[in-house]
C-alpha cells in the first residue's frame, strides 16, 4: 500500500464528529471505467434473472427503476481487485480500525427519468428488523460515486449524529408497502445533501440515518458500495450474519483468495491480482 493515505486528519475528524466523511475523486480513472463496465454487465445480469421469474420486482429492486445487486464480486475477476484493494484498505483502516473484514458489497442502480427514492434508514436497521436485539458495532459503508452526484439524479443526503442522537443507536424501522423500503426516521430535518464528482467516496456508519432522492435526469444514476467490519456480525443465536472475509489483521493484508468462498452458494472469487484499486 502506498504510504499516501486518502484520509486526512480534518477527514477524520469530521468522521468521528458527524458519522460521515466525502473523500472527493480519489478512484482512478481506469478504475472508475472498470467498475461502469462490471455494473452494465450485473444489471443486465440481474433483468435476466428478472425475465426467468417472470417478474419486475424482487425485494427492494425494481426493473428499471432501481437495482440492488448484492455479493457478486466473486463472479468477475476483476472486482476482487477493488473490495481487496489499496483503496479500500487505506480508507478502512483509517476509519475503522487496524483489523477489518469484509462485510456485505452491492451496486446501487437508479434508471433514468424514473429512478426511485429510497427511504430515510441506518444500514444497522435492516439487521435489527430482521434480527431483533440483534447487538453489533457499528460497520463501515464506502459509497462509490460512479457517476457525477446531483440532487436531480439521487444523490444520498446523510444525517449528521448529534442532530438526532444516532451515534450509539439503531432506531426501530417500518416496513413501506410498495416500495419494500425500510423506515427508520420520518421527521423535518432533510440531512446533508451529497454532491461530489464521479470517483468520490462517501464513508459513514452503519448508524448515520442516509436516504436517496429519485433519478429525474435522462442517464442512469450508479453507485458501488462496499460494507467492512471490525469482526464478524453474527445474529443473536450466534449464526454469522452476511460475509465476514479476512482482509486487514493487526494492520497487515490477509486477504486470501484460495480461501474466499461463498459459504452460501459455494462461489469462489475469480482473481486478478491489480490491486490499485
Amino acid at each position: 500500500m502506498s504510504e499516501h493515505t486518502v484520509v486526512s486528519e480534518n477527514a477524520r475528524r469530521d468522521f468521528r464528529r458527524n458519522g460521515f466523511v466525502v473523500l472527493r475523486s480519489v478512484i482512478e480513472k481506469a478504475t472508475l471505467d472498470m467498475l461502469r463496465e462490471e455494473c452494465a454487465v450485473f444489471v443486465a445480469r440481474t433483468d435476466a434473472w428478472l425475465d426467468r421469474r417472470g417478474a419486475d420486482v424482487f425485494g427492494i429492486t425494481h426493473r428499471g427503476k432501481r437495482y440492488f445487486i448484492a455479493n457478486r464480486y466473486r463472479d468477475s475477476e476483476r472486482m476482487v481487485g477493488f473490495v481487496y484493494g489499496d483503496l479500500m484498505r487505506d480508507i478502512t483502516t483509517a476509519l475503522l480500525g487496524e483489523t477489518v473484514f469484509l462485510f456485505n458489497e452491492q451496486w446501487v442502480v437508479k434508471g433514468a427519468e424514473q429512478g426511485m427514492k429510497f427511504a430515510w434508514h441506518q444500514d444497522s436497521g435492516y439487521v435489527n428488523f430482521r434480527d431483533p436485539g440483534n447487538t453489533h458495532r457499528p460497520y463501515l459503508t464506502c459509497w462509490c460515486a460512479l457517476d457525477d452526484m446531483t440532487q436531480e439524479n439521487g444523490t444520498i443526503s446523510v444525517m449528521p449524529h448529534d442532530r438526532v442522537g444516532s451515534r450509539a443507536t439503531v432506531f426501530p424501522h417500518r416496513h413501506e408497502p410498495g416500495s419494500n423500503d425500510l423506515v427508520g426516521y420520518e421527521g423535518d430535518d432533510s440531512g446533508v445533501l451529497v454532491e461530489m464528482p464521479a470517483g468520490s467516496v462517501a464513508v459513514f456508519t452503519s448508524t448515520s440515518l442516509h436516504r436517496s432522492g429519485a433519478n429525474t435526469t435522462s442517464r442512469l444514476r450508479r453507485a458501488y458500495l462496499t460494507q467492512y467490519t471490525r469482526e464478524p456480525l453474527r445474529s443473536s443465536n450466534g449464526e454469522l450474519w452476511g460475509q465476514a472475509v479476512p482482509f486487514v489483521s493487526e494492520g497487515q493484508y490477509v486477504y486470501d483468495p484460495s480461501t474466499d468462498v461463498d459459504a452460501r452458494t459455494g462461489r469462489r472469487a475469480t482473481v486478478n491480482t491489480d490491486r490499485s484499486g
